[in-house]
């Protein structure tokens, strides 16, 4: 069970997390997370060019090691990155100590300052987070969950279910894995073009 737009109540149970930025201006947040991988983040990446679109990568350390062009290529064009730990790990299911090697592990991987930081599966422990946010990391979460690795969900639905959950300062996430192709090659090129056309702009997480 998921929320497409996050719950009011659950942002305010993890106020030091980010679930949105403010809701003064047009402006949206897209994000990606598990690659980089041959194919689905290279046909995210084709996405973006053509829609003159930036986003922010949540990458998987062990992939950016197995698939290091991949990763130069989201390098290269401009977007921001984030760490999603080295092995995609479930901080519910993984001691404290273990979970902060990952992460940092993953790090290394990044070769960059940046210090974003989004939980596999949005699960991560209070203690693993306040750790991880002494350490200078940004928890980033989501506002709107996409749902494109439900394979019971259609990709016309999951499109419909994205635009409506959508509003100024949403952080909104995709996958570009395997799991989600049949949903995000209908939904992205869609949504981002009612987004543009609704005067919305696509802007980094910094």
């Amino acid at each position: 069970m998921y929320w497409h737009k996050t719950p009011s109540w659950l942002r305010k149970f993890y106020p030091t997390f980010t679930w949105r930025r403010p809701d003064t201006e047009k402006k949206l947040y897209l994000t990606f997370d598990d690659g980089p991988i041959p194919g689905m983040t290279t046909w995210v990446l084709d996405q973006l060019a053509q829609y003159q679109v930036k986003a922010t990568f949540f990458c998987v350390g062990d992939n950016i090691r197995k698939y290091p062009e991949v990763f130069s290529w989201v390098r290269l064009q401009g977007h921001a990155l984030g760490n999603h730990t080295f092995n995609h790990m479930n901080g519910w299911k993984t001691p404290q100590d273990e979970y902060i090697r990952n992460t940092q592990f993953c790090q290394r991987f990044l070769s960059t300052d940046t210090k974003l930081f989004r939980p596999p599966y949005g699960r991560i422990k209070k203690k693993q987070a306040l750790q991880l946010q002494q350490e200078g990391y940004e928890i980033v979460m989501w506002d709107v969950l996409t749902g494109d690795f439900d394979r019971k969900l259609s990709p016309e639905k999951c499109l419909k279910k994205t635009i409506e959950a959508t509003e100024n300062g949403s952080i909104i996430v995709f996958h570009d894995n395997v799991k989600a192709e049949e949903r995000i090659t209908h939904v992205l090129p869609r949504y981002i073009e009612h987004c543009l056309e609704k005067g919305f702009t696509f802007e980094l997480l910094k």
